[in-house]
């Protein structure tokens, strides 16, 4: 076959450099799909849950506090429940999202602005609706070197007072709501009104609650007490949901799952007993989206109200006892206006001396000039464990014992009651020359002689010398008087249920004219409390026993009244047993008998006489000498008056004790105490009411345990 002419066999190629080109873009793309297999295949799940992403927030909604129960069953304090309006904020919420929605819902409630408002308080008002003029005002300021807060507080201090002054009522509850949804934390339920709620406010947010988000209508409580005053001192009292948990134990509650603004028991029973008080809050997780949006709740905890105390007191005797108290103090003030001036108070505490259980712990103090609205008395029976006086002839049982139990003085003991000198310094005792006494009726007659020379045989001197140049006592003298009286509670703690108790002056100096003292109750300083604990341990053998407030502790009731079934049970709690025998403490329980049912006791013209007499009751007197220092008028110091300390101890009925009480009037005027004893008088009738009341339960057949609930019919 022959060629065509001219012609050739023609190649389809492309240039070299086109193809380099395609290369490159056929690696680019093979790039871009290896790492779109990479996005897919291995990070895609990751890469969603980012897009998904969601926090969970766990907040705790409190409870009702428990309840107060007297030992029969009496509510002493209760929840009163109130309305309540709540906000709990999402995450990120802006300050400008609350001004609106305080805007919003001051048309539906009242608040209180009075006194309510800072000139701060209007100034934040005033930047938030004029936040543009705000950042302008500042400028031309160089601010490089400020930080946020900074910059905020300069341009608040740029607000003139003339544009603030003129807000009228309406934008000043918009403020003061503004203020309180500010104090709310996120997710953490904050309460904006609880009081004075009309049902009309709490309709009108219920309704509208859709456009009101964050607020929520709910139920809250606050403390009521049905005995008013009775017996507060002691209950104690809460804070409010404004003062929350106290700044200087912050960090202490909330490592305890508390809230800022929750309420904390401060003082009392409230604070002792928190703890079992306070409840279990329930626990609630919130689910928030990447915007804070709250997408799903859950409950994780239900929530459970506080637990109920059942206290010992006994409150319709309470009520008595501060009846009697009020009543013999203004007897002896009526009596001796002039003698008694300087008389203000009196402090009384009733305990069963076998269980340490207090019924009745009453002080108070006279109003010589109340002014309009004030009460002639006022309830300072916080005295009994904060307030400690020397005790006089009281402690004269706890001295006799601890000469016994030293070897200082056999059972039988006696001495001639005359006066004594001691380097020219006579002592002698209240009545002079009472003539021969034992051991028995040193304490019957409230010998001080019998004391002092005990107390100089405890120093290892045992003449009976008079009439003395020098006395010089051993050393340890005065260690071991305070250890014998330590075992019966005085100078030390009772182990009270309660925040806080004095022990009293102990004293330092062991000279022998101090020791004389403290052997007849003018040196150290006791308590009442420490009183009733000691007159309790000689009246029930030897037995120390703790004090306790609090009976039991119950678990809330699932029925709307009444104790659920015993969370904790407080049984007697010896402390400890004197070391005495037993035959010692007969001794000194006889000369109390005597001080109050035989003629020549020094309570005798109270005790065994009529309607007192039937009780039996025994006990010891105690006068100690007392100086009260009063402001001079010009107000230049102060000045020194003599009075007297008239205590008392005792109990009921002395073959077989139920009560055991004390007394102590500081400050009577000399004269006064011979002719009118206020803390004997209180202590027979304070006998007498205890009696009475047991005489009239039994006639109506009152049960002395309260009424619980079948536990097996609350476990159900």
């Amino acid at each position: 076959m022959g060629k065509k002419k001219n012609g050739f066999n023609k190649k389809s190629h492309l240039p070299f450099r086109l193809n380099v080109v395609f290369f490159v873009v056929f690696l680019l793309f093979a790039g871009i799909i290896l790492q779109l297999g990479v996005v897919q295949i291995l990070n895609g799940e990751e890469a969603q849950d980012e897009i998904d992403r969601t926090e969970n927030t766990t907040t705790n909604i409190p409870v009702p506090r428990g309840e107060m129960y007297d030992r029969f069953g009496r509510v002493i304090v209760d929840n009163q429940p109130l309305y309540s309006i709540t906000y709990t904020p999402p995450k990120g919420v802006q300050p400008e999202d609350r001004l609106e929605l305080a805007e919003k819902l001051a048309k539906y409630i009242d608040m209180d602005f009075e006194n309510k408002l800072s000139e701060r308080d209007l100034k934040e008002y005033y930047f938030l609706k004029n936040r543009d003029e705000m950042r302008e005002r500042i400028a031309d300021k160089d601010t490089a070197d400020l930080d946020n807060g900074e910059v905020y507080q300069l341009q608040l201090d740029s607000i003139k007072k003339e544009e603030i002054e003129g807000y009228d009522d309406a934008v000043k509850e918009v403020i003061v709501i503004k203020k309180e949804l500010d104090k709310a934390y996120a997710l953490s339920p904050h309460t904006v009104k609880n009081a004075d709620i009309t049902e009309k406010e709490y309709s009108a947010v219920a309704e509208h609650l859709a456009n009101l988000p964050g607020i929520n209508v709910t139920a809250d409580w606050k403390r009521e007490y049905p005995f008013q005053n009775t017996f507060r001192n002691y209950i104690g009292s809460i804070t409010s949901t404004e003062q929350g948990v106290p700044r200087d134990d912050l960090d202490y509650y909330m490592s305890l799952d508390y809230s800022r603004n929750d309420r904390v028991g401060i003082s009392g029973l409230e604070q002792q007993y928190e703890e079992v008080l306070r409840g279990t809050k329930e626990k609630v997780q919130y689910e928030t989206d990447k915007n804070n949006n709250v997408v799903d709740t859950k409950v994780i905890r239900e929530g459970q109200r506080g637990k109920d105390l059942v206290l010992s007191i006994d409150m319709e005797l309470q009520k008595k006892v501060d009846q009697v108290v009020q009543e013999e103090l203004a007897n002896a003030i009526a009596k001796a206006p002039g003698d008694n001036k300087y008389l203000e108070n009196s402090v009384a505490v009733v305990s069963d001396p076998n269980t340490g259980e207090v019924l009745a712990i009453s002080g108070q103090t006279y109003n010589r000039n109340p002014k309009d609205g004030e009460d002639r008395f006022s309830d300072t029976s916080h005295q009994a464990v904060y307030n400690a006086y020397t005790p006089g002839s009281t402690v004269k049982g706890a001295t006799i014992l601890t000469g016994l139990h030293e070897g200082a003085i056999d059972p039988g003991f006696g001495l001639n009651d005359k006066p004594v000198s001691i380097a020219g310094d006579v002592k002698r005792s209240y009545t002079p020359n009472i003539g021969w006494i034992n051991d028995v009726s040193a304490l019957q007659q409230s010998s001080n002689v019998y004391m002092f020379f005990l107390a100089m045989r405890m120093g290892g001197v045992y003449d009976m010398q008079y009439d003395r140049p020098s006395l010089r006592l051993e050393e340890g003298t005065f260690e071991k008087f305070l250890y014998n009286f330590n075992q019966f509670g005085l100078g030390v703690e009772t182990g009270l249920d309660f925040p806080y108790e004095e022990t009293g002056f102990k004293g330092d100096n062991p000279l022998p004219g101090n020791i004389l003292d403290f052997s007849i109750g003018q040196y150290s300083t006791y308590t009442a409390m420490q009183l009733n604990q000691y007159v309790s341990t000689i009246a029930n053998g030897g037995d120390r026993v703790k004090l306790q407030l609090v009976k039991e502790i119950h678990d809330p009731s699932r029925k709307t009244e009444g104790l659920g079934p015993i969370y904790k049970d407080y049984s007697p709690k010896v402390l400890n047993q004197i070391e005495m025998d037993p035959d010692y403490i007969d001794r000194v329980q006889e000369g109390f008998r005597q001080v109050f049912q035989t003629s020549q006791g020094t309570a005798s013209s109270v005790f065994s006489k009529q309607p007192f007499a039937q009780y039996r009751m025994a006990g010891k007197t105690g006068t100690a000498e007392s100086r009260k220092y009063i402001p001079r008028e010009n107000g230049d110091g102060y000045y020194g008056v003599d009075t007297l300390n008239k205590t008392l101890i005792g109990y009921a009925p002395y073959d077989d004790p139920e009560i055991a009480f004390s007394v102590m009037t500081p400050y009577v005027g000399v004269d006064a105490s011979q002719t009118f004893s206020v803390s004997n008088n209180i202590g027979a009738r304070i006998g007498q009411a205890y009696f009475e009341l047991k005489e009239k339960r039994a006639k109506e057949g009152v049960d002395m345990n309260i009424n619980k609930e079948d536990e097996a019919a609350e476990k159900e």
